[in-house]
């Protein structure tokens, strides 16, 4: 994957996150997105045991072509993080 992947996590209750993704590359297609949003959850079921992880991709790099996607109460949250600038990014690698 030629794309610039980041991670983040919004945490949201006690023990309990949304996994993001932002894409800082071009902009992926829906299979695409659909295989790196199985990635996370199949490495956090791996690494942490978490049997249905919330998991939000979001793609755009300004606020008119931001898109986020995922389940709308994890949209959500990470709409709202993201606008307070609660989300501290890292680089993430599939091998």
């Amino acid at each position: 994957m030629s794309n610039k992947l980041t991670y983040g996590i919004v945490k949201y209750q006690t023990r309990k996150v949304v996994h993001v993704v932002r894409n800082t590359g071009d902009d992926l297609a829906m299979p695409e997105i659909n295989d790196v949003v199985e990635m996370v959850r199949e490495r956090m079921l791996s690494r942490h045991g978490e049997q249905t992880a919330a998991v939000v991709f979001v793609q755009g790099n300004t606020k008119e072509t931001l898109r986020l996607f995922g389940d709308s109460y994890a949209v959500a949250l990470v709409r709202t993080a993201m606008f307070n600038a609660a989300v501290r990014w890292s680089p993430i690698s599939f091998d």
